[in-house]
């Protein structure tokens, strides 16, 4: 969508408080450079003091956005002012009593993600917290933008109001709401469509193999199933931006409008058209669970440091329940492909040595430093909060339904946080989430939640899988165990992971290994698992590795074989309360599973 068909606002300026007018410039988008100029007008101290954010709302890392920043300057008129640097992030100038105040510098913009910024020939893409700088006290204040394209066909796509009649100028409430705001800038494709009387934009950069109209239609019936849930869509307008590039995956949460990254090549094959879905039905949940309903931590952003929360679960994992579940509620597969998708992601959790040592809650709080740096061990030392988060609210969902005959679920838990915390947007406490939880349930949650969320506790899947007339059952494994994964990587067959205590990690193989033979034959990542089935458990094989550039050949005893795959199947014969509990849950006959 252009600025010609955005909303239009207009705005009187006030003489008694500073007023913040942003321009941003792309002359020479080849060269990644945005600039930026900042203007502020009756700013009344000797001191003006700038901050970047070190992070942006919705991704829980520490990115520096400041490193990208260069060629600070300030000016009052043409006459440069004084400044100095604070800190990592933080610009101080000497105003010398100036009323009106300039100030430009650029950012490097050449990483294509859905939380940074990115600019080449094609287009141009920016987020809040990754390119303006705060005036600090006066985030409350409203602020102006212009964006000046680099060439006269390029158009702008934000979610942001157009200000009178101006050209490319926008505005935005606050500094939280220009951090919310990102921003699209070229020859994107745009299309329109009303979805519950309000207007919807798809605003599509790269090329790929989508078709548009079965693909709208598709976002129209995620979009009309989730209003359904919590009645009704609290925005006048929504814009869902998509970037095809590569094999990118990726998403981020606005409250107007929501940032996709996906592979260009993505949408032809069924299974990788519904994870384009589910990526799309997750982050338009957000603009509910974590845009508004969110944590007391996050409630006010803190753009300078960390925001701890032990909640990440609930806003992520019970996200991520549902982006599964509402493409099944929408039509677009039914419960047999539903369960599917659960049999996959139930064994990656299972087949995650990590879930073992690190909490729910503790992975929540970790998030900072940990989910989104991993490293050679964290599959043995870490849960995702996501995937965990997951299986959690799968489990909650089945107590509730099965304790109350499905008149009750997990829904009314979205429902009543909405009310009691997302429409008067207050955050909330961890003991007031596991309170309404109870509530819906009504049973005390203590137990489970100091064993599956404040604890370690293996999840007991059948315990609430079995009124519904489902178990989960594991896929028998026929190779003997050696405890690393490896992937083929320009040519040569890497060792990514060893698992803590396996056979392979006492033996001395550690990630990082380049792996070579077995039993002094070439072996790669393709040809390991039927290389292994030649063998017994407590077999003892040779195997051959690159070791920091050392060639070594190491003994490993092979172990017991590992459960590596785990399905969700229907009990035998299952009796009228489990086949009414799982209609009642996913809309369909148990026997239409097989």
């Amino acid at each position: 969508m252009t600025e010609a068909t955005a909303p239009r606002i207009d705005i009187d300026v006030q003489e008694t408080v500073p007023t913040i007018y942003y321009q941003v410039a792309m002359p020479q988008p080849e060269t990644h450079l945005f600039e930026v100029s900042l203007q502020i007008v009756n700013h009344t101290s000797s001191i003006l003091d700038l901050k970047m954010p070190v992070w942006t709302p919705g991704s829980y890392l520490v990115r520096e956005y400041a490193k990208n920043l260069q060629d600070f300057a300030a000016f009052a008129g043409d006459k440069p002012l004084s400044w100095r640097k604070i800190s990592k992030n933080h610009w101080q100038i000497h105003t010398n009593n100036v009323s009106q105040i300039t100030v430009k510098y650029r950012i490097f913009a050449n990483e294509l993600s859905v939380r940074t910024n990115h600019l080449d020939a094609t287009h141009g893409y920016f987020n809040g917290a990754a390119l303006f700088l705060r005036l600090l006290g006066c985030d409350h204040l409203p602020i102006r933008i212009t964006v000046i394209p680099p060439y006269p066909q390029w158009e702008v796509t934000t979610a942001l109001p157009t200000m009178g009649e101006q050209s490319h100028t926008f505005y935005a409430a606050d500094f939280d709401t220009l951090v919310d705001s990102p921003f699209e800038v070229g020859e994107h494709q745009v299309y329109h469509f009303d979805v519950l009387g309000k207007p919807h934009e798809l605003a599509i950069w790269g090329q790929g193999n989508f078709q548009v109209q079965p693909l709208i239609s598709d976002i129209e019936k995620i979009v009309q199933v989730e209003a359904q849930m919590f009645g009704g869509l609290p925005y006048d307008r929504y814009i869902f931006l998509v970037h095809l590039f590569a094999q990118a995956y990726g998403g981020l949460e606005h409250k107007n409008c929501c940032s996709l990254i996906y592979q260009r090549f993505g949408f032809r094959t069924q299974d990788k058209y519904e994870r384009f879905i589910q990526l799309l039905a997750h982050e338009f949940f957000h603009l509910w669970n974590v845009k508004r309903i969110r944590p007391k931590a996050l409630e006010v952003f803190n753009y300078d440091e960390e925001s701890y929360t032990p909640s990440l679960w609930f806003c992520e994992g019970t996200t991520s329940y549902y982006d599964l579940l509402i493409p099944l509620r929408a039509g677009i597969y039914d419960a047999k492909s539903y369960l599917n998708y659960w049999n996959k992601e139930i064994t990656r959790f299972l087949t995650t040595p990590g879930r073992k040592v690190q909490s729910l809650a503790e992975s929540s709080f970790d998030a900072w430093i940990k989910l989104y740096r991993p490293d050679a061990n964290s599959g043995n030392s870490q849960i995702s909060y996501y995937l965990k988060g997951e299986m959690v609210s799968l489990l909650l969902d089945l107590l509730i339904r099965a304790r109350h005959r499905n008149q009750r679920s997990l829904d009314d838990v979205m429902r009543q946080m909405w009310h009691e915390f997302g429409q008067p947007e207050i955050g909330y406490t961890p003991e007031q989430l596991q309170a309404i939880i109870e509530s819906v349930a009504g049973v005390n949650l203590t137990e489970f939640f100091e064993s599956y969320i404040d604890g370690t506790e293996e999840l007991p899947f059948n315990q609430y899988l079995e009124p519904f007339g489902l178990r989960l059952v594991i896929e028998k494994e026929e190779e003997p165990y050696l405890g690393i994964k490896v992937h083929t990587d320009n040519g040569r067959e890497m060792i990514k992971f060893v698992e803590a205590g396996s056979p392979a990690q006492l033996a001395g193989i550690d990630a990082g290994d380049e792996l070579l033979a077995i039993a002094g034959i070439k072996v790669t990542s393709h040809q390991l698992s039927d290389r292994l089935k030649d063998y017994q458990p407590s077999d003892t094989i040779e195997v051959t590795i690159f070791h920091q550039d050392e060639l070594r050949t190491l003994s490993v005893t092979l172990g017991q074989p590992r459960s590596t795959k785990y399905q969700v199947i229907a009990v035998n014969d299952p009796n009228t309360i489990q086949q009414e509990n799982f209609a009642g849950w996913l809309g369909m006959p148990l026997s239409t599973i097989g």
